[in-house]
């Protein structure tokens, strides 16, 4: 079994979930007493978070290529980021490590193709819904047209991430505002949603919407741990 370095802590909520789903996937494999042999680094959120909305991407460059390599010295065999926002940091940390890094998109695009879906909707924080790591490794790799809620939604969904899931908090409320925005972008076209925060799953569920959700932190722990117990 390979080891699965883990870049944590956006928040330490998902990282929990992080954990827990890779070292069950472990057990459901190998059974037994297994679990996955990883090692994870956590960064301060509070911090993360100010850098975000002050739009210093290259300071979270750095944290963020400052873990990873922190993870490779310590014996990691491949760079797992417990986010999906951070991904805009992906080429940096890919060009100043020498293992192997699994982007969330692609983990996630794997699934939205084997389900034979063309058009999906994406929700997350502004800047994965805004900008374009996410849309341009689905366009590009998988032939996959991307969606976003309108301007109006697109706030509300960033709202209650950061005012609300990464608190910990889940509301009743907040999850109808977000049904209501999944069944607009089904109305225009979208054959499955992207629930692209690692907090949404806490919030939406298949059972909440009429088409299929593609959980990314699920997908992306899978993927983790498909690669780690490759014998190759």
């Amino acid at each position: 079994m390979k080891r699965i370095g883990l870049i944590g802590g956006m928040s330490w909520e998902s990282s929990i979930v992080y954990y827990e789903l890779i070292n069950k996937k472990v057990k459901a494999v190998l059974g037994g007493f297994h679990s996955c042999k990883s090692l994870m680094d956590t960064v301060d959120f509070d911090h993360i978070v100010k850098l975000q909305h002050e739009d210093k991407w290259e300071e979270l460059d750095e944290i963020m290529v400052d873990s990873a390599k922190r993870l490779e010295r310590a014996g990691a065999d491949i760079i797992v980021l417990c986010t999906n926002t951070m991904h805009l940091c992906s080429p940096a940390i890919k060009a100043n490590i020498s293992i192997p890094f699994l982007h969330i998109a692609e983990a996630t695009g794997m699934e939205i193709k084997r389900k034979g879906i063309k058009k999906v909707a994406l929700l997350g924080t502004k800047f994965t819904m805004e900008k374009d790591f996410y849309k341009e490794v689905l366009s590009n790799q998988f032939g996959i047209e991307v969606i976003i809620p309108n301007n109006a939604e697109r706030a509300q969904v960033h709202q209650i991430i950061y005012g609300e899931l990464v608190q910990g908090k889940i509301k009743d409320e907040s999850r109808l505002v977000y049904q209501t925005i999944i069944q607009n972008l089904e109305d225009r076209g979208a054959e499955g949603v992207i629930l692209g925060c690692t907090e949404i799953p806490l919030l939406i569920s298949d059972a909440d919407v009429n088409i299929p959700t593609f959980d990314t932190t699920t997908l992306h722990a899978v993927k983790a741990v498909e690669w780690a117990l490759k014998r190759n």
